[in-house]
């Protein structure tokens, strides 16, 4: 019987994460607690991402598309965003982890040359990085919980330690109901093709 992977808290999952993603998390939070938020949601993780984290740009098709998107980001405590208040935002895709059916998100790239690390007994095992949120993590919503345990796993393919922007990117794409998905559409981006984008093979993360 394979045992299930570790539960980490919140702390735990933090200290997983580039320098530049825990300030992205950071900045997440401190807007959720200014628009009266009780919970990191994926709209403030996207929202935080596309204004700290330059690589997360550079996957969109042109510039006015990033206006496009921080535009309706901007607009959350005034516009459509009202909509969420008061209410938990869970597109299901915690659930479908804690199920054992893999994060959702596309797979990352191994850079060329660089091999997975080994599995045999004598090799050191580093700290499992995909270990889900609890489901009642606190100021996390599920489905912002669900990209980050999947950006974890996705960077944990690549042979990383540690997360990046990038990685939450390609996650929040790939769940279609959750809020960061919702915002992306209504700017007009497919996130299908933006995921296919960032699961090119150029396109990576570094570990650090």
């Amino acid at each position: 019987m394979s045992r299930q992977p570790p539960v980490l808290a919140l702390p735990d999952v933090e200290a997983l994460l580039t320098a530049e993603l825990a300030a992205v998390v950071t900045g997440a939070r401190r807007r959720a607690l200014r628009d009266g938020d009780r919970q990191i949601d994926t709209a403030h993780l996207l929202h935080s991402l596309m204004e700290q984290d330059l690589g997360v740009g550079t996957v969109f098709n042109d510039p006015a598309q990033v206006a496009r998107v921080l535009g309706y980001l901007v607009q959350r405590s005034i516009g459509y965003g009202l909509a969420w208040q008061g209410s938990v935002e869970d597109s299901g895709a915690l659930s479908v982890l804690r199920e054992g059916g893999g994060p959702g998100c596309p797979p990352s790239p191994v850079p060329h040359g660089r091999r997975l690390p080994s599995a045999a007994p004598d090799v050191p095992r580093r700290r499992p990085s995909a270990a889900p949120l609890r489901p009642d993590a606190p100021g996390w919503s599920p489905s912002a919980a669900a990209a980050m345990t999947g950006a974890l796993e996705r960077a944990r393919r690549r042979g990383s330690d540690r997360a990046g922007g990038i990685d939450v990117l390609a996650c929040v794409a790939a769940d279609p109901d959750c809020r960061a998905a919702e915002v992306l559409r209504r700017a007009g981006v497919d996130v299908s093709r933006l995921g296919a984008r960032i699961s090119q093979p150029s396109r990576h993360v570094s570990p650090e």
